[in-house]
């Protein structure tokens, strides 16, 4: 299916679902239909603003909407994002409480590239603002991004998440949230033994696969069954005409919807019934439950086809992680290297995605790490989603995450104006050591990151 006109057909189903919602809207609401003593019309207008807008949040990258945040001087105080970091595939930016102290809690969220936006985790930076300074990986649309700038993959993802935490400097506490664990866990090995000084103080592992056959899942269980060219022949297409990235493989975010959706298509389909009947009735909102989850849930966007795959390959088929067999450029990244960073699991029990145990595996590969800098937690009743964005993450698994935060952090010469150690500077040390390791010297080439 590496055909641009099946990119293109796929885009124009969209768009006609999303012109046949906004044209029913339109005649459900002609002023003429009033005098129809049905309500067939009340229901057509609602059935096309429901699917007018769901089409539409398809292909709409969502914004932060975090205007501002409450310090202890019970002031509001605006929230500027600034970007740290800037590269072709994902950026680090930091939400800037404008007037407020710098929180002693420096925390950088890794979001999941598995088919969402990094906003999807909005409400737990929320959560985190008051308390903390916070910092998130911010990835971008593969389909906007022109082939010139190369690749994107798994170790390419890991050298970004290295990247990352040596500009965040040793002070750091990591949150990995979902698919990003395991590669979380790969990039503190990788620093640990080129650059130590720029190691993080903690790091929180929250309902990711580190190793997938720990429990057995829908999305283990489809990964066992499908070889890589099937699934690179039925996922894997080429960007279409009307996009920065046109030519460039990936595996497009509306069949990743699709692939969402299907797990739970019962649910989906009648929170959309519902939906109609509500706004039939003028009972739904602009800004409803519904909507406000549905919103964030279809906007979707591209991956990579390199880093699809090779998540599907190296995670979860060959579960290099699991193996601890994880190579960055052909040299091993030996996890078992990580002895001063604290590691926290997180896990909830009714987890479908990533079930108990999967996450849990992490430490396990960490012999050498004294156990009370190790932590786990189960969270009774809880989804996947509520691990870290819903009301189990709110009322227990944050302040649990900030206590293990707080229980190992230490100071590290005096802060900054930014809130980064000043004396010794962990960003300088990095940058040093990383230039005497010949496995940075044999990253360099190729790599995405320095173009």
């Amino acid at each position: 299916m590496r055909y641009l006109a099946t990119y293109d057909l796929m885009e124009s189903v969209r768009n006609t679902n999303e012109w046949l919602g906004a044209t029913a809207s339109a005649l459900g609401s002609y002023p003429m239909t009033g005098m129809v003593p049905s309500p067939l019309f009340q229901v057509i207008r609602a059935w096309g603003q429901v699917t007018e807008r769901a089409f539409n949040r398809m292909v709409a990258k969502p914004d932060w909407g975090i205007s501002s945040v409450v310090g202890e001087d019970g002031r509001d105080h605006v929230v500027e994002i600034q970007t740290l970091v800037e590269r072709p595939f994902g950026n680090l930016i930091h939400f800037n409480a404008q007037g407020r102290a710098p929180r002693p809690r420096r925390v950088l969220l890794v979001a999941p590239m598995s088919g969402h936006y990094a906003t999807l985790l909005r409400s737990t930076v929320i959560s985190l603002l008051p308390d903390c300074e916070v910092y998130i990986t911010d990835w971008h649309n593969a389909r906007d991004i022109p082939v010139s700038l190369g690749k994107f993959d798994i170790e390419d993802y890991t050298r970004y998440l290295a990247e990352f935490m040596v500009a965040m400097g040793r002070d750091t506490h990591v949150i990995a949230v979902c698919q990003p664990a395991p590669l979380a866990l790969a990039a503190t090995a990788y620093l640990a033994e080129h650059a130590p000084e720029a190691q993080p103080r903690s790091l929180t592992l929250i309902g990711g696969p580190v190793d997938p056959d720990a429990a057995a899942t829908d999305v283990t269980d489809f990964g066992r069954r499908v070889t890589m060219g099937q699934l690179e022949w039925l996922s894997i297409q080429h960007v279409g005409l009307n996009h920065a990235g046109v030519g460039r493989l990936v595996y497009p975010g509306m069949m990743q919807l699709a692939g969402f959706m299907s797990m739970n298509g019962e649910r989906h389909g009648n929170a959309f019934f519902n939906q109609i009947l509500r706004a039939a009735k003028n009972e739904a909102s602009d800004q409803d439950k519904h909507n406000r989850f549905y919103d964030e849930y279809l906007a979707v966007m591209d991956m990579t086809a390199e880093f699809y795959l090779s998540t599907v390959e190296r995670v979860f088929k060959t579960r290099e992680i699991a193996r601890n067999a994880f190579s960055l450029d052909g040299l091993p990244v030996d996890i078992a290297r990580i002895t001063d960073v604290a590691v926290k699991i997180v896990e909830g029990e009714k987890d479908d995605i990533s079930a108990p145990g999967q996450c849990l595996a992490a430490l396990d590969l960490m012999p050498n790490l004294p156990d009370d800098m190790k932590a786990a937690h189960l969270e009774p009743g809880a989804g996947h989603y509520g691990i870290f964005a819903g009301k189990s993450w709110r009322n227990n698994i944050r302040p649990l995450v900030l206590d293990f935060i707080d229980a190992h952090s230490r100071a590290a010469g005096k802060p900054s104006a930014n809130g980064a150690a000043s004396e010794p500077s962990p960003r300088k040390a990095a940058k040093s050591r990383a230039r005497r390791s010949p496995a940075r010297k044999a990253s360099s080439a190729g790599s995405p990151t320095r173009h």
